[in-house]
């Protein structure tokens, strides 16, 4: 199954909404099933200015691409609920039809934490394909137990919104913090841990740091992309898992680990 992932910088809405139309159409002629889009895109990704907004036109715009273009399409909006906004990915089915919207449960720095409420759910297991596939959010794939969660629960294939600032490393200054690593380093490092395909699209430089990947459970990078607006497309193919999985049995002993556990304190 071929991934696009969406690389952007967000201008104004009606810029955005252009955007959106011609990646969706680019990803179909490039033959992807998938388009995953960026954190916040339509609207921007700015915390304080967009949790007062409701997300339900861009969902509907977002939808609207996955129906003309016959695209699975993940989007990221705000979600409002008795006046508490939430960041959200859903995913649309080539008829335009949300299969699911998860809640980012793990929250970055202090306008996220200010502005928004954190979900409470695990992300749902939902099949594209053939494949198992679940929604993370950014700032959750930092955090392995996230990422193994969805793995041990039946997922190979886990879609990610991004939107990581650019930090780099300065001669002068005493922070060797890059976040580039993020995109190509970590996201490698939880797809080969956990053992499944990671679809991670970001926004661009110069305000995020680009690099959006796609990684196999081998922690290869299948394709990455540069600093700039982009779309490129990956394959995810089901040897590749099985192959990785085989190899090494890292879900299986989590799996009897969890047993054990189970039985012990019963």
């Amino acid at each position: 199954m071929r991934v696009a992932l969406f690389q952007a910088t967000s201008r104004s809405r009606n810029e955005n909404s252009r955007a959106l139309g011609r990646a969706a159409g680019e990803a179909r002629a490039l033959g992807a099933s998938v388009l995953v889009t960026p954190e916040l895109f339509l609207s921007s990704y700015a915390p304080r200015d967009v949790a007062s907004t409701d997300g339900r036109a861009d969902r509907a715009e977002l939808a609207e691409a996955a129906r003309r273009e016959g695209l699975w399409v993940v989007g990221s909006t705000v979600e409002r609920i008795d006046d508490e906004a939430r960041i959200t990915a859903s995913l649309f089915d080539p008829r335009g039809r949300e299969v699911t919207r998860y809640r980012k449960r793990n929250l970055f720095g202090i306008d996220e934490r200010t502005m928004f409420l954190p979900g409470d759910e695990r992300p749902e297991i939902v099949e594209i394909d053939g494949w198992e596939v679940a929604l993370g959010i950014c700032f959750d794939v930092e955090f392995p137990e996230f990422v193994r969660d969805v793995a041990v629960r039946g997922a190979e294939l886990l879609l990610v919104p991004t939107a990581v600032p650019l930090r780099q490393p300065t001669s002068s200054g005493p922070n060797p913090l890059d976040t580039r690593q993020v995109s190509l380093m970590v996201v490698p490092t939880r797809a080969f841990e956990s053992q499944l395909f990671i679809a991670y699209a970001n926004h661009a430089e110069p305000a995020f740091s680009g690099s959006s990947v796609l990684a196999d459970p081998y922690g290869r990078k299948v394709v990455t992309a540069g600093p700039h607006d982009q779309l490129v497309v990956g394959d995810v193919e089901r040897d590749v898992l099985e192959g990785a999985r085989a190899a090494v049995d890292y879900l299986a002993i989590v799996e009897q680990a969890t047993l054990r556990a189970a039985s012990r304190s019963t």
